[in-house]
């Protein structure tokens, strides 16, 4: 591996290929960019993120096949004013209804006869309060959500003509008319012009933390870039490489996968860029040739480098294995990106360095012993050398030493403590949920929840294929226990064994105890079938709507979970095991992963809940935090493992752990304010889930920058002493030898 390495730096960073190395970058990503579409050009817009098996998209698909309905897509206009609506206020719904009869939107495809009803027939069309009432219509399936937006804003022009003034943009709560688009075609266009809006601000917020933090850490302007520009290029390389992927179907992206895409990799290249830079400046102490300090930075953190970026993309790669594409959007474009942040660490980062040479570091110029000494001569007073530890390095050098077990206990205790709260915590799969209270689409379906019957919202569809049992099916489904009304049965006419109903809930259709009637509707029913002697009957049963939909969710994250954390678990031990050649360590560092997950899960409901007054935390948190906190973890210990391993072979263990700790704190905290610091910076998006996602991550990065990489994980390597290493060469070797070797 050191042999690839130093070649490996020659040829991207010698004295005649430096320049070849960063023309190559520029051409392909030039080329690339012509040729192939950006990812964005790619996102998709389908909400559908159940795998075609789940019973509630099979009850969909049936629906469709069995019981066609061409209305098409609805959007839904609700009108509200607190105290009731009035006389006028219904007459410019008539009004409106009678226009878009006699001048249809763009792609407008089936409107109810609204415009011909006197007042009184429409009043009761509206809620029991008469605060609010919803009127669809419905568009053409085949209408792009740009067109359903442009036939939005005519159809919002229409209605402000008609009514008082600002009826879309006043605040809910101030008196007067109000009016909101929801529905799924509301919901469609809210979706894409939050994230239209947002990631913009996301990708300019990024580069605006890390340049300041870079130059905060660094002190110097020109280090402060020559990441940014590393990473730059690599996403200039990424985005049309994944559009050209999604162009050919071979991946599906959508505008969450994207975002938290750019974050990652800003967050962790610059990780990797620091990696190498501190690694370079040691050198350049030692070193007078750059070019010759460089090969020797590369060849002693490259191995370490490309191991945490193939522990962190095959630990994103294990996201395929999920079946809700939430989790499987994001495998490809993560892994992907970290391969290609690798290499642009390993070629063109130090093409840039080896131009810089030592100047990268102004003001605080790396020198040689002798290149201080000869300019303190020249300009006749002392040149100082630029620190490359701090005192927090030292001072966690000797501490992990010299009191392990005190450090271990209260590390224990607190992350332990922490770690608590996780089942506390509550969770919400519900899609509404993740958007901001304010999106129209958002407020517009709160105003249907609070003045219709709440189960009116989402009635539960349930199709049953059978030849019998059907007089029975009705009047068991409207005893059950929180079902308000039941619909007669509608049978197909494609195939008189298939019959649909309706079932109105008496309760909240969104909450977990709706949630948790799914089962037991289906069933009520299978023994109704049973009883009448249907074969396969629970094959024959199929639930679909929100309710369902929220159920199978459930179901599938749960089952993704359960797969892919032992699997990434297993990757990585096996990952670790391969570069450390030790079962203790490996089981250690990843006993203090886990942990250290648990413990940012916990803060991160405290925060949540209690800061953020949410009540419930996304219910994909927990896989997207565990496997990004365990693939970025993983790096931090490799960085900081391999320093104490390497020093190992020439020192006393006690002083390997010090002087490991020392070499690797400053550039470990550097890297983890900076990762956490971009995880956080998802707080500007307008997704819930995004937010959380930020916030959890974050705490957990910094949980590992402060407490476990350089305080448990080096002190419980300290109390295990040689057995850390076993069953490595090095779990035998005395503190003798490691003294003589370094004599």
């Amino acid at each position: 591996m050191n042999k690839f390495l130093e070649w490996l730096g020659k040829a991207a960073a010698g004295i005649k290929t430096r320049w070849l190395t960063v023309v190559i970058w520029i051409a392909l990503v030039a080329v690339v960019s012509m040729v192939w579409p950006q990812v964005n050009e790619e996102e998709t817009g389908s909400n559908n993120l159940l795998p075609e098996d789940a019973m509630s998209e099979k009850a969909a698909t049936l629906s469709d096949e069995q019981f066609p309905d061409d209305s098409g897509v609805p959007l839904l206009v609700v009108w509200y004013r607190d105290g009731g609506l009035t006389d006028k206020d219904f007459s410019s719904v008539i009004s409106l209804f009678g226009d878009l009869e006699d001048n249809p939107l763009e792609n407008q495809k089936m409107i109810p006869p609204f415009g011909e009803m006197p007042v009184p027939a429409l009043q009761g069309a509206a809620s029991e309060d008469e605060m609010a009432l919803t009127t669809p219509i419905f568009f053409k399936e085949e209408a792009s959500t740009d067109e359903l937006q442009s036939a939005m804003d005519s159809l919002q022009k229409r209605i402000s003509d008609r009514s008082e003034k600002q009826v879309f943009e006043k605040d809910i709560d101030s008196e007067g008319l109000h009016v909101r688009f929801t529905g799924p075609a509301g919901i469609q266009t809210d979706t894409t012009a939050l994230f239209s809006q947002a990631d913009v601000t996301l990708l300019i917020a990024t580069v605006l933390l890390v340049l300041v933090l870079l130059i905060v850490l660094y002190r110097s302007p020109i280090l402060a870039v020559v990441p940014l520009i590393g990473v730059g290029f690599a996403y200039g390389l990424i985005s049309p490489l994944l559009g050209f992927f999604a162009s050919r179907g071979w991946i599906v992206v959508d505008a969450q996968a994207v975002s938290i895409m750019t974050v990652l990799l800003f967050g962790a290249g610059t990780d990797y860029c620091l990696f190498l830079v501190s690694r370079y400046r040691d050198e350049l102490q030692l070193e007078a040739n750059k070019y010759k300090a460089l090969q020797l930075a590369i060849a002693n953190s490259g191995g370490a480098i490309m191991m945490s970026a193939l522990t962190t993309a095959i630990g994103l790669l294990t996201l395929s294995l999920a079946q809700y594409a939430s989790y499987d959007r994001f495998a490809v474009p993560f892994s992907l990106a970290i391969v290609i942040m690798c290499l642009a660490v390993l070629t063109l980062l130090p093409a840039i360095l080896a131009i810089f040479g030592r100047t990268a570091f102004f003001p605080f110029i790396p020198r040689t012993d002798k290149m201080v000494k000869e300019l303190t001569e020249k300009k006749g007073k002392p040149v100082r050398q630029p620190k490359t530890r701090s005192k927090f390095s030292k001072a966690a050098g000797r501490l992990v030493t010299e009191k392990p077990w005190a450090l271990i206990t209260v590390c224990l205790l607190i992350l332990g403590g922490l770690a608590t709260f996780v089942p506390k915590i509550d969770y919400t799969y519900g899609v509404l949920d993740s958007f901001p209270d304010d999106m129209p689409s958002r407020e517009g379906f709160a105003l249907i929840a609070e003045h219709y019957p709440p189960g009116e919202i989402a009635p539960v569809d349930m199709i049953v294929e059978a030849d019998g049992g059907m007089d029975e099916m009705q009047s068991v489904l409207a005893g059950m226990e929180n079902v308000a009304e039941v619909s007669d049965p509608t049978f197909s006419e494609n195939n008189g064994n298939f019959v649909h109903y309706s079932i109105t809930l008496s309760i909240d259709p969104y909450s977990s105890e709706a949630v948790a009637m799914i089962p037991d509707l289906k069933e009520g029913v299978v023994d109704v079938l049973e009883q009448a002697g249907v074969e396969n009957a629970g094959d024959r049963v199929w639930l679909g709507g929100e309710t369902a939909n929220l159920f199978d969710t459930e179901q599938i994250t749960s089952r993704d979970q359960n797969i892919i954390i032992p699997v990434i678990l297993i990757i990585i031990a096996i990952l670790l095991l391969v570069y450390l050649r030790s079962i203790v360590a490996m089981t250690y560092l990843l006993l203090t992963v886990v942990l250290s997950f648990f413990s940012a899960l916990g803060l991160g409901w405290l925060i949540i809940h209690y800061g953020m007054d949410e009540p419930a935390m996304q219910g994909l948190i927990p896989l997207y935090a565990f496997v990004f906190l365990v693939a970025l973890g993983g790096d931090y210990n490799i960085f900081m493992i391999s320093s104490i391993w390497r020093n190992r072979k020439r020192m006393p263990l006690k002083q390997a752990i010090a002087e490991g700790v020392g070499e690797t704190s400053s550039v470990i905290t550097s890297a983890g304010l900076i990762l956490a610091g971009t995880f956080s910076v998802l707080a500007v998006m307008p997704m819930q889930v995004l937010v959380q996602f930020g916030v959890v991550t974050a705490i957990g990065v910094l949980l590992d920058t402060f407490i476990v990489r350089p305080l448990l994980v080096p002190a419980i390597t300290t109390v295990l002493g040689n057995y850390a290493f076993w069953p490595g060469a090095l779990w035998k070797k005395t503190d003798a030898q490691s003294q003589e070797n370094r004599s």
